[in-house]
């Protein structure tokens, strides 16, 4: 009985187990050096050179910053974090951070992320494929967020 048993528990673990057969290579958009830099470059013409950009990509790793020319020190950091945020939750910054006001405010506490206005996530149709954050603009995070979505705007065709 004792055989039979592990004769059949033996059988569903190997039914349980993948197959090789079912394999597959991932093929994922990612933001490439070139649009991240395009991007950055729009969104920083827009905002100004007080300003500082981040773009990140799908797995949320720096692409490109760049720091205005009288931009404050602080500036890069925030706009990495803003980037990150809204990449990693798929949605502008500012939206999370109202949605993390109440509901959810464990997520505040993650690495990294940041509860203010001025990252937007860049999306290749609902794929979200990288974020773009930028801090230090003179009218604040909605000027931030609508010279994000400028620099977006910029590759629109690159992301269809």
């Amino acid at each position: 009985m004792l055989i039979r048993f592990a004769t059949a528990a033996a059988f569903a673990a190997l039914l349980m187990v993948p197959s090789s057969g079912n394999a597959q290579v991932l093929m994922q958009r990612d933001v490439s050096l070139r649009m991240a830099l395009t991007i950055a470059e729009a969104a920083l013409a827009e905002c100004g050179v007080r300003t500082s950009v981040a773009v990140v990509d799908r797995a949320g790793r720096l692409r490109v910053l760049l720091q205005g020319d009288d931009a404050a020190p602080h500036n890069p950091e925030l706009a990495r974090r803003k980037a990150y945020t809204a990449r990693t939750f798929r949605r502008p910054s500012a939206e999370w951070a109202k949605a993390t006001e109440t509901a959810n405010t464990g997520q505040r506490m993650l690495a990294d992320v940041i509860p203010l206005g001025g990252g937007v996530p860049i999306k290749v149709g609902e794929d979200t494929i990288g974020g773009v954050g930028l801090s230090g603009a003179p009218m604040g995070q909605a000027q931030e967020e609508a010279c994000a979505k400028a620099g977006i705007a910029k590759v629109a065709d690159q992301l269809r």
